[in-house]
């Protein structure tokens, strides 16, 4: 039986791999990281707090189907990936007009209208890259050669906590941004800027 993780240095090996793997791969530019950076940089980040919050949750819902085989199955239903790939084309174009078209932080009403948590949620959920990476991320921890192995839970657990690390760096990147955005000009280039990508990154999930 394999002893305790400080004694097992293939298993520090192993968790490095999968930190690396998971901040390179889950870590990289795509429809869920980038909308997490412009809402924050658009709204600031109490109010980005929320959606952020629905991206996570969703993003691990996605883990826990890769991780159960639940994918294998979703694979077998050839109709149901296009469907996942055109709600999160439509939402993303949708945010993408929202953060073009928002006006300066100071001219901002206190309630005006913010992406909800639902709509991170569901973003998370329909977005394919997610699924591709977090399968490619999972797999790779999976392999081994014999010997000590990571558990199971325990590469659910790290892969969650990267989860969270990696759209809390996102969102304050944006954030860090926020206060540029109290000038009308600035405002309107960064927000253009985040929109463009966003669309890019629509694009990307449409068409590669």
């Amino acid at each position: 039986m394999a002893g305790p993780l400080v004694w097992q240095p293939e298993l520090w090996r192993q968790l490095l791999a999968l930190l690396l793997a998971a901040t390179v791969v889950m870590g990289s530019p795509g429809p869920a990281t980038i909308s997490v950076t412009a809402v924050g940089a658009a709204f600031g980040l109490r109010p980005s707090l929320r959606y952020t919050g629905g991206i996570v949750l969703g993003t691990i819902a996605v883990l826990l189907v890769v991780a159960t085989g639940v994918m294998a199955a979703l694979a077998s239903m050839p109709k149901l990936a296009p469907l996942l790939v055109v709600a999160s084309a439509a939402y993303l174009l949708y945010l993408a007009f929202r953060i073009a078209t928002a006006p300066p932080l100071a001219e901002r009403a206190a309630n005006a209208s913010r992406p909800t948590w639902l709509a991170g949620f569901l973003l998370a959920v329909a977005n394919p890259k997610a699924y591709l990476a977090i399968a490619a991320v999972f797999a790779g921890a999976s392999s081994s050669k014999g010997g000590a192995e990571l558990g199971a839970w325990t590469k659910l657990a790290v892969l969650a906590v990267m989860i969270v690390v990696i759209h809390a760096a996102w969102l304050l990147a944006g954030a860090g941004l926020a206060r540029f955005l109290r000038r009308p000009v600035a405002s309107r280039i960064i927000n253009l800027v985040f929109a463009a990508m966003l669309l890019l990154t629509m694009v990307l999930a449409v068409y590669g």
